[in-house]
């Protein structure tokens, strides 16, 4: 099972590839540009060098968690406990049954058993879980996704492995029966 560093290390070797930069070239652009607004330094990477905007997107957040590893700790950065979460989670799902596929993707894994029903993606402070269950009313951390990822119908925000209760548990079974 793919962690979730291990998922960013896969996009960023991508990213190498297709732009024919390093990630080192690509932060140096980044920190020539005096920028330090996200959403300026991906369209400045979209615009300068023709990166999509997910590519963008994750070397604007390796610039800066380059520059927040300079600071000193505040406590805001991203949880040492995600790359748990994240094992976890996959951990739970797995038990669902045999006919569940992980399969990584640039930013995130998806789940699917006949077809998707949930996917995880990890955030600076938690993993993100979209869940297909157009049935279900939002209630609570069961959150609309529809402004984060118009795919799902739901989303949990997942920051601590005590987060993965029964009540998610009971989420993540009933979208894995509505996808049979």
């Amino acid at each position: 099972m793919p962690t979730v560093e291990e998922g960013i290390q896969v996009q960023l070797r991508n990213i190498e590839k297709r732009y024919g930069r390093t990630i080192d070239e690509l932060m140096a652009v980044v920190d020539g540009s005096g920028l330090a607004n996200h959403n300026e330094v991906v369209a400045m990477l979209k615009q300068n060098i023709g990166m999509s905007h997910g590519d963008a997107h994750r070397v604007s957040l390796v610039a800066r968690s380059r520059v927040e590893q300079t600071r000193p700790s505040s406590g805001d950065g991203p949880s040492p406990a995600l790359n748990e979460v994240h094992d976890r989670l996959l951990t739970v799902i797995a038990r669902r049954g045999n006919d569940i596929e992980q399969a990584p993707k640039k930013g995130y894994v998806s789940v699917r058993r006949r077809k998707q029903f949930a996917m995880l993606q990890p955030g600076a402070k938690w993993i993100n879980v979209g869940l297909i269950l157009p049935q279900r009313p939002p209630d609570g951390r069961f959150e609309p996704a529809g402004k984060w990822n118009a795919m799902f119908t739901h989303r949990v925000r997942v920051a601590t492995p005590a987060d993965i209760d029964g009540e998610l548990e009971s989420w993540l079974r009933a979208a894995y029966d509505a996808a049979a």
